[in-house]
């Protein structure tokens, strides 16, 4: 396992290594990213325009019915539980941060619905500071090329944390992401076709 050369060739195959998810705000890109919790982006970006032009304000959002914002998000999955989160989150967002998305991770894991995950994509995303996202792609693909030895997204973020620089984390995580969904899939990796298969340490 090379972590410099993988770095160097997803950089390569993957010059604009963007978040998937569409926002223009950071309060948009926080709620997207508890919607995409076991949905796709791709559904969540059909969902939110919807959602944000109906609540174009985080006090909007703070003040909405319940039942009201399940019923736009309902095909996201566990709408009733991500309605709640973010109708709550806009609060304690206004009420406690002065209605900015915090940028360190212990104010963010305080707000309902917030993962590592999620905060992790504020902190590299928003902040540009180091961040390793570990979603199912990252941690699949880690694993496979020999750069984690973990299911735990904790231990995965820990090890990719000790071998991939800060600078490039956060970056880094989002070419796996596109790398995950275009050639090393979950089902059938197309190792013929993979950027990084001289320097991967799984040999199919």
């Amino acid at each position: 396992m090379d972590a410099g050369k993988i770095i160097a060739m997803l950089e390569k195959e993957y010059p604009d290594a963007l978040c998937s998810l569409d926002y223009e705000k950071d309060y948009e890109l926080l709620f997207a990213t508890r919607l995409a919790a076991q949905c796709t982006d791709e559904r969540v970006n059909k969902v939110t325009p919807t959602l944000y032009s109906r609540y174009p304000t985080l006090e909007a959002l703070a003040e909405a019915k319940l039942e009201d914002i399940e019923e736009i998000i309902r095909s996201c999955g566990f709408y009733h539980t991500k309605a709640k989160d973010i109708i709550a989150a806009a609060q304690m967002l206004i009420s406690e941060f002065g209605g900015v998305v915090p940028g360190d991770m212990d104010s963010l894991l305080r707000l309902p619905g917030v993962g590592r995950k999620t905060a992790n994509i504020i902190i590299g995303d928003v902040y540009r500071k180091p961040a390793v996202v570990t979603d199912t792609h990252c941690i699949r693909l880690a694993n496979r090329m020999g750069l984690a030895s973990s299911k735990d997204p904790y231990k995965v973020e820990m090890q990719l944390a000790a071998v991939i620089p800060p600078e490039k984390q956060s970056d880094f995580c989002h070419r796996l992401v596109l790398h995950g969904r275009a050639v090393c899939t979950a089902r059938k990796p197309m190792c013929d076709k993979c950027a990084v298969k001289d320097y991967c340490a799984k040999k199919i």
